[in-house]
């Protein structure tokens, strides 16, 4: 038995310009979309904790709230809007929080750590 000979395969090298060898060369968009527009969103406070029994959050404020303001919260697994209903500092009910307060806010579903509380 004869050993057969592998063949060699040899393939052409692509052509680089200098601009792409110096890293000048910006990347071609494929299709017709467009960038997306970044929207400012006003940040009232983050959720720093959840009780799930009674339905509460403890939030961190960046901003003054009250009842009867309505926001969205929203995280990875949440986004709900809800209008304040109840708020709390100490088991102590409030009708205004100003920035820099921990209250304690009633909410309709669950959320968690890190969501944010947006004003809509």
């Amino acid at each position: 038995m004869a050993k057969k000979k592998k063949k060699k395969v040899v393939r052409a090298k692509k052509k680089v310009s200098k601009k792409a060898k110096k890293g000048k060369l910006k990347p071609k968009r494929r299709g017709k979309t467009k960038p997306t527009k970044k929207v400012k969103v006003t940040i009232i406070g983050t959720v720093t904790h959840y009780f799930p029994k009674v339905n509460a959050a403890v939030v961190k404020l960046k901003k003054p709230l009250s009842v009867g303001d309505t926001v969205l919260i929203k995280g990875s697994t949440t986004q709900f809007k809800q209008k304040i209903e109840s708020m709390q500092i100490d088991h102590v009910v409030i009708s205004k929080a100003k920035k820099g307060d921990e209250i304690g806010l009633e909410v309709k579903d669950r959320v968690r750590e890190h969501d944010l509380l947006i004003a809509p």
